[in-house]
């Protein structure tokens, strides 16, 4: 099976920093796509930023410029620095990623998710 395990989040002040990291486990020939998505009480779970094996970096409008993601192959990580924290990014964040496995591609996996907190 292939696991998520996240880190990284809490409780910050607005214009602060945080680093979320999420390691991929498991039976993993291949990562096709890694992203990070986010989650209110009430609100559909929303892209945050993603990346394509092939096709670049996508970036939710909102977190344009504050928020990079970035991924290291050899650890089967995927990160989100996430500077100039504002109120509003306040939600559960989850890591996703689109692998192939020993036995066949599977195209969701998700993290448990972390909450990030951004006081003003």
């Amino acid at each position: 099976q292939v696991q998520l395990v996240e880190s990284g989040g809490g409780l910050v002040q607005a214009g602060e920093s945080l680093r979320l990291s999420c390691a991929a486990s498991g039976s993993i020939v291949s990562v096709n796509a890694m992203g990070w998505y986010r989650q209110t009480p009430g609100k559909q779970r929303e892209l945050v930023a993603r990346i394509i094996n092939g096709d670049g970096t996508t970036y939710a409008d909102s977190v344009k410029g504050r928020f990079t993601i970035s991924g290291d192959n050899a650890k089967n990580t995927v990160y989100l620095q996430m500077n100039s924290l504002k109120p509003d990014d306040t939600a559960v964040y989850y890591c996703s990623v689109d692998v192939s496995t020993t036995w066949g591609r599977v195209p969701i996996v998700w993290g448990q998710g972390t909450q990030v907190t951004v006081s003003s």
